[in-house]
């Protein structure tokens, strides 16, 4: 892996991160592909929206079909026909979505399947190996992902636990040619988050990811911890912001100083009603669609925005006609590629302030205290 960075304007920055399977240029969203498909999408379609990257879940796999498969089909990229980089998160955030049906202790997570039932038990070692199997061009580090809420001493003994296992990812790694990244924990404490840094950078990762946000914490207290922590992480190393988000979070965040981003949101949306235009959110259920004959988005360039009316589309999605969840959710991801591009044009021309106020004044959202983006 190669981090580069081409371009700052003030805490924002534009990089190229070089993987194995090809350049990314940053910031990147990388659509989520959990079982090695964003669902209702091609490769090829997620190539003309302008995407360079995307997530798939090494839990999920290692479940269905199996690591051992997808490795004799020749790795992930071969089995989903997929020749871009690929991320693969470990496992953590099951430990914090499937609460109900699991118990940690020292060693790693035991689980029960969430598909028969059937015990489970994921170390960072295991999290490590699958990936390995999966060959993905980025390793997470297999970690705690802190509820939320959390007192700060249960976020402590958490964060803790996490780095000891952080520790441990990385020597399993040792021998892989294979970029693998940390995850800084710590809840919504600052300086639980900063002792993660400093365990972190110490052990050495190729990359941080800044994960336990988007879990329940309110947009203040987000942007508080990304205040607090980005000018902590090593300037020259990929900051990745797990999970989120809404375009109005990424926007932020941008500004903030990360680099990667993931999220259900632009293709759930898509598949629940809720479309992404330039003026906001449009939801296609809405009556007042019914007889529209405008696209989703008269300023979008997308498949959908040039073929079809709001009128059709709303036909389709009230039939519940399979097409409308493919061809929403092409509009969906190739507006947010497109908010990319456009936000690492801006880094690059210098006026990012500029793209983040016409943002704000074109989606007529709010926009956060000034003293967050310090």
């Amino acid at each position: 892996m190669n981090f580069s960075i081409a371009a700052r304007d003030q805490h924002a920055r534009a990089g190229v991160l070089v993987l194995r399977h090809g350049a990314v240029k940053t910031p990147v969203f990388m659509p989520v592909g959990t079982y090695g498909a964003v669902k209702a999408m091609t490769p090829e379609e997620l190539r003309a929206s302008g995407t360079q990257m995307i997530l798939s879940n090494t839990f999920h796999l290692m479940l269905r079909p199996g690591e051992s498969l997808i490795q004799r089909s020749g790795g992930l990229h071969r089995f989903m026909h997929w020749d871009g980089p690929v991320l693969t998160d470990s496992g953590g955030f099951q430990v914090f979505s499937l609460a109900s049906m699991r118990k940690i202790e020292e060693e790693g997570v035991h689980f029960n399947s969430p598909l028969d039932g059937s015990k489970i038990f994921l170390t960072p070692e295991r999290a490590i190996a699958v990936q390995h199997a999966l060959n993905s061009d980025v390793v997470m580090a297999f970690d705690e992902c802190t509820p939320y809420p959390a007192t700060r001493n249960d976020a402590e003994i958490s964060m803790q636990r996490s780095m000891r296992w952080a520790q441990r990812c990385k020597s399993a790694h040792m021998g892989s040619t294979n970029a693998l990244f940390g995850i800084i924990q710590g809840g919504i404490y600052a300086d639980l988050r900063r002792q993660s840094i400093d365990i972190l950078t110490d052990i050495g990762f190729d990359g941080y990811a800044i994960g336990g946000l988007a879990v329940g914490e309110t947009a203040q207290e987000r942007l508080y911890i990304l205040d607090e922590l980005t000018h902590h992480i090593p300037d020259s190393s990929p900051r990745y912001l797990m999970g989120v988000g809404f375009p109005q979070d990424i926007v932020e965040a941008v500004a903030r100083g990360v680099d990667m981003f993931d999220c259900v949101i632009p293709t759930r949306h898509a598949r629940n009603g809720h479309i992404f235009i330039s003026s906001g959110l449009l939801r296609i259920r809405n009556a007042k669609y019914a007889c529209d004959e405008k696209p989703l988005d008269p300023a979008c360039a997308c498949y959908t925005c040039s073929h079809y009316s709001r009128a059709y589309l709303r036909h389709l999605e009230r039939c519940g006609e399979i097409l409308w969840s493919r061809l929403a959710t092409l509009h969906n991801l190739h507006y947010y590629q497109n908010l990319m591009q456009s936000a690492r044009e801006a880094i690059i021309a210098g006026c990012f302030d500029d793209f983040r106020t016409e943002f704000y004044i074109k989606t007529k959202k709010i926009p956060p205290l000034r003293e967050h983006a310090q």
